[in-house]
């Protein structure tokens, strides 16, 4: 048995082992070879990574019960034979007696030159390296797609999360490479679905359809962008159009809005306090979720159309997840590190510069309008309070923009370009 132990990132307040155990289908055994890839993270990098508590303590724990959960990141645990490409078969036993008492008797010499041979990785050469066994190469997320395929070979995988926290993992602390990391996923994901590997297809007589169903949203997150950037954009620009998107205050059709956003939200902080949270932390997740979502699935939907279209190439961008003394300081504050110039940082610049403008006008719409105050806050009032709770989850991009005056602060010229930007949507909207 091979054994990969990797940490997802980690978060503020607690670590947990995530370790996947690719095994035989009613009996688990300890492994007798093992790799270990560990990095130490301060206690403190958590503040941009909390849906990860999400996937450690609930999502994991549900896929553990439609067949095993996907292979994300370095840290779990392998059997050599389902690492190597071979397919898993009811009589397959491994002496472990024999295996334990294995014992290497080569001098240091001879050890020294054998590991330059697997460092140089010539021995992929004219193999199915890459292929069938080891990590499946040519795919930006190469763990879930070697995870797919070994469970498509008949091994099952388990998830184990024990009370001691093993294993700290690195993860970025800044924005902007929170954003490329999460892009590089998203992208990877997309590619995914689009391949002969789809799960629907790939997995198909291979693996159950519920665990294929549950490969789906991840492979789709870059595809939210959509919705989110409508919900995002669309009210505000109606808002100061004055369309109504939603049904009057007064109308019985506005419960199922209301009680659809209301629940929503409800049961997605309480699993935030359940899996250890605290309500600021549940507020710093939302807000991560909606700068990943306008930003960095936007791109990677736009990249992956391009690839597809061949006017992109398979391009791997490393995470840099190392900062200088001055930006851990501001991230162990809780400030969010925006400090460099990036579309990324131009498109949530602009979107909150958008809703900005969008509540101006509807408080201009309730002050100058005295007599229609009521009437405003009739038509419009769901609108008015969408715009409300974006400008509210925006604050720490306000504050970048036009408050902040540390070297973490917005770039001038992105602060620009969004104000240019948002003008000239609110200007042609109301033309």
């Amino acid at each position: 048995m091979w054994i990969a132990i990797c940490m997802p990132t980690i978060q503020r307040q607690s670590n947990t082992l995530c370790a996947f155990s690719w095994m035989k289908r009613r009996e688990m055994r300890l492994p007798t070879y093992s790799f270990f890839r560990v990095s130490i993270i301060s206690q403190k990098m958590k503040f941009m990574l909390a849906l990860f508590e999400y996937c450690n303590k609930l999502e994991l724990h549900g896929l553990d019960a439609i067949g095993g959960p996907c292979y994300n990141g370095s840290g779990c645990f392998h059997r050599r034979e389902a690492l190597c490409g071979k397919k898993y078969e009811k009589n397959y036993k491994v002496d472990w007696k024999k295996v334990s008492d294995t014992k290497a008797d080569e001098s240091a010499s001879f050890l020294e030159e054998t590991c330059k041979v697997l460092a140089s990785c010539t021995f992929e050469h004219n193999t199915t390296w890459g292929k069938e066994m080891g990590l499946i190469y040519g795919f930006l997320v190469e763990d879930i797609i070697t995870g797919l395929n070994i469970q498509c070979k008949g091994w099952k995988s388990m998830y184990l999360s024990p009370e001691r926290d093993g294993f700290l993992g690195v993860a970025p602390i800044t924005l902007l490479q929170t954003l490329v990391q999460h892009k590089r996923w998203m992208d990877g994901h997309l590619q995914v679905f689009l391949s002969r590997y789809c799960p629907l297809l790939y997995g198909y007589k291979k693996i159950p359809l519920k665990l294929r169903l549950a490969y789906c949203p991840y492979n789709l997150w870059a595809a939210n962008c959509l919705a989110t950037l409508y919900i995002v954009v669309m009210p505000c620009l109606c808002l100061l159009k004055g369309i109504s998107l939603f049904p009057k205050i007064s109308s019985p059709w506005v419960f199922p809005f209301a009680y659809v956003a209301f629940v929503h939200r409800a049961y997605s902080l309480n699993e935030f306090l359940w899996c250890g949270g605290t309500f600021r932390g549940w507020c710093n997740d939302q807000r991560m979720w909606l700068f990943n979502r306008t930003s960095a699935y936007f791109f990677a939907l736009f990249e992956t159309i391009l690839k597809l279209l061949g006017y992109s190439r398979l391009n791997f961008v490393v995470t840099v997840k190392v900062a200088d003394k001055e930006a851990l300081k501001r991230y162990d504050g809780e400030l969010i590190e925006f400090g460099a110039t990036s579309p990324m940082f131009d498109i949530l610049a602009t979107l909150a510069t958008l809703n900005l403008f969008g509540i101006f006008g509807a408080l201009k719409k309730v002050i100058l309008d005295v007599d229609e105050d009521l009437q405003v806050l009739e038509k419009f009032g769901l609108q008015i309070l969408l715009c409300f709770v974006l400008v509210t989850i925006n604050l720490p991009v306000y504050q970048a923009l036009f408050f902040r005056n540390d070297n973490g602060k917005m770039p001038s010229s992105v602060t620009y370009k969004s104000i240019i930007f948002a003008m000239l949507a609110c200007t042609a909207t109301m033309c």
